[in-house]
């Protein structure tokens, strides 16, 4: 039987993306799901969950004792404003540390443009409102990078839900920036998962076919929340 991909993330847009494609194509996958999540979406996908705060080191090794594993993928985020150290940081570091303990050897993580060499990507505007998740992301990167581990990054500029269109891609040109679907974000981070010429890579991942650049960008304020 071959072993699973453990997932971080599973219950924001682009992991949920990941999961489905997975599950699809009868995967083992177990996600790493916070207390306070739903993962009946995941459930009904036939996903095995575990809980626990990435940020605590002994849930995360507890989900990476729970079965073998070949890979893991993280798309973990920060909810803006929340008090103490950042998943997309301190969770990266208990992620990356449990990996090695653990024996599993191939990394994937989401990030974002603007994180690492690719700040100069990113507008003001962009900076002012997301300066915080630049920090995190850039941190997780390095301490990724230089852990020994068999990673790949990926870093999307704008996201949007709406359908995907099969036209998202891959660069190495960090001064790329650009729209991309969240759907074609999980395609692209599961081929990613397939294609081992992809480690020891820092991908930008955008949508060339779509012009329009994202609010913060083009130096608008974030939409306020209904």
């Amino acid at each position: 039987m071959t072993d699973g991909i453990l997932l971080f993330g599973g219950t924001g847009r682009t992991g949920f993306e990941i999961a489905k494609l997975l599950a699809g194509r009868a995967e083992q996958v177990t996600a790493f799901v916070r207390p306070d999540k739903d993962a009946s979406a995941l459930e009904a996908l036939g996903i095995t969950i575990v809980r626990g705060d990435a940020r605590d080191s002994e849930p995360v090794n507890a989900a990476f004792a729970s079965d073998r594993f070949r890979a893991v993928i993280s798309t973990i985020g920060a909810r803006r404003g929340e008090p103490g150290p950042r998943a997309d940081d301190e969770g990266i570091v208990c992620i990356v540390d449990a990996a090695k303990k653990h024996g599993v050897q191939r990394l994937l993580m989401v990030t974002m443009i603007g994180a690492g060499d690719s700040k100069s990507a990113v507008s003001a505007k962009v900076i002012e409102f997301l300066g915080d998740a630049i920090i995190a992301k850039t941190r997780a990167e390095n301490y990724l990078v230089g852990s020994g581990l068999e990673y790949t990054i990926l870093r999307p500029g704008g996201l949007s839900s709406d359908a995907g269109t099969g036209t998202g891609v891959l660069t190495e040109d960090h001064s790329l920036m650009g729209v991309i679907r969240t759907a074609d974000l999980g395609r692209l981070v599961v081929e990613c998962l397939d294609d081992d010429s992809t480690v020891g890579h820092i991908y930008h991942a955008t949508d060339p076919e779509i012009k329009q650049q994202a609010p913060l960008q083009r130096g608008e304020n974030l939409p306020k929340k209904r």
